[in-house]
């Protein structure tokens, strides 16, 4: 029998406290310069090779809307830029992709309404800091595009960055199961924030909340299903398209089929019962994002009982993450057990039918793993957001990852390194701020390369 972990919670500060010697705190503001001829283009086309070659051009132009969009698309080349720099020697389970929309709410198994990250593509073991250096710098990117000032762009990558380091100091305190069963959930906001928010900015959470957008399994099909003898997936390009035959990279809806049939043995014997009583009637081709543009995904409609019994699942193929291509290390697990198993660390109420399965085409050994879609899931608008309202956004979402890394046993090493002065939080805001900087000028390349012929955005 494993002997119990009898170190305490000081003894582990003090180990989080000797990182420092190894990467200041101060040395995390840095931005490392690229090598030289590194090329922006290059480096994006490299993950088409992955991808459905038909959707690039829709990738492209999705990326090309504005410099937040980019920097969604573009998390291989933030991934590299990270890797290159100083990074804290504390490794915990990251989302990989922490930008401000890869946080929302949707409805837990118990029917709650939770707010968490909700996208694990990328997930993988990396610093903890790159998780908090993403979700700043998206929220820098963003406010820049809502108009704030450079002087209030620091402010608020300081206010989220401070944040995550009172959270993950408070985590660090509290017991491991009170850490894993902590959640957020839209009806009892400020009594799971443990009082951490004045009366004024809760309010201001609430207005957040109120701003939140999505769709439920009842609005879907209302959108998304015609007939009621024979239900089927409405045909509305491109979020959804009905296959022909076989697609590009070899994938046919028996593909799909056969990845819903066997993926239920990834799934606690209970949730195994309740997929068998459903049937799947129709497959399409499902496109949403901007990072995920041409990875091959596709929905299937579910019947039970009868027309008014129907749920979507969202079948979704997965590769090496990002994480592991800019730290040069070579995967150590299946590419779809990889993003359920980041899930279930990191979410505090992982989807019901989360799973994954493999199948074998044209000779090749290929990766889905399968999730629920439309469950009263909503991510934010960030156009409807202000100075006030994304300062208490991103005090959300950086709460919510301090929690998702306090899940990994680790919250008292990244406290003790992290400290209680500002340190910290200066070197992330300052590294968010550069990291605007060049994420802009690597959107105005891509803008470059259209012009020159090297990509397309024609269809």
């Amino acid at each position: 029998m494993k002997k119990a972990d009898k170190t305490t919670v000081a003894q582990r500060r003090l180990e989080g406290r000797g990182g420092r010697f190894l990467t200041s705190r101060g040395s995390l503001a840095v931005l490392a310069d690229r090598p030289d001829g590194y090329d922006i283009v290059e480096r994006l086309e490299s993950q088409e090779e992955d991808r459905v070659p038909s959707l690039a051009p829709l990738r492209w132009r999705r990326m090309l809307e504005n410099p937040l969009n980019f920097l969604r698309g573009s998390a291989l080349l933030m991934s590299e830029d990270l890797a290159r720099g100083p990074a804290a020697p504390l490794t915990v389970q990251i989302c990989g992709d922490a930008h401000l929309s890869n946080f929302g709410v949707f409805a837990s198994p118990e029917r709650r309404l939770v707010f968490d990250l909700n996208d694990f593509d990328e997930t993988d073991q990396g610093p903890f800091e790159w998780d908090v250096k993403r979700l700043t710098t998206s929220l820098v990117v963003a406010a820049d595009s809502l108009g704030l000032r450079h002087g209030a762009q620091e402010k608020l990558a300081r206010t989220v960055a401070r944040e995550y380091r009172v959270a993950i100091r408070r985590f660090a305190e509290e017991t491991r199961l009170d850490v894993w069963y902590s959640s957020l959930t839209t009806s009892s906001l400020m009594q799971d924030l443990r009082g951490a928010f004045t009366d004024v900015t809760r309010r201001r959470i609430e207005d957040v909340l109120h701003h939140l957008r999505g769709t439920d399994d009842a609005s879907a099909y209302q959108r998304f299903v015609t007939g009621t003898e024979n239900p089927l997936i409405v045909e509305d390009p491109p979020h959804f398209t009905h296959l022909e035959g076989t697609d590009e990279t070899g994938v046919s809806t028996d593909d799909v089929l056969n990845v819903v049939a066997k993926y239920d043995s990834s799934l606690a014997s209970d949730r195994q019962l309740l997929l068998s009583q459903f049937t799947p009637v129709d497959v399409a081709r499902h496109i949403v994002g901007v990072g995920s543009v041409g990875t091959e995904c596709f929905a299937a409609l579910l019947c039970g009982r009868d027309h008014r019994d129907t749920f979507f699942l969202q079948i979704k193929e997965a590769h090496r993450s990002v994480v592991a291509r800019a730290r040069e290390r070579e995967a150590t697990e299946d590419a779809a057990s990889r993003v359920v198993h980041g899930q279930r660390v990191m979410q505090v109420t992982p989807d019901a039918f989360l799973g994954w399965g493999n199948i074998e085409i044209d000779g090749r050994i290929r990766s889905f793993y399968v999730r629920q879609l439309y469950d009263h899931r909503a991510s934010i608008d960030v156009e409807r957001l202000d100075d006030m309202l994304i300062e208490a956004y991103g005090r959300i979402c950086a709460w919510t990852l301090a929690r998702a890394h306090a899940r990994s046993g680790t919250s008292a090493q990244i406290a003790g390194y992290i400290g209680g002065s500002p340190r910290f939080d200066e070197a992330i805001a300052d590294f968010a701020q550069a990291y605007r900087e060049r994420n802009a000028g690597d959107f105005a390349a891509l803008h470059d390369a259209v012009v020159q012929g090297r990509i397309s955005i024609e269809e």
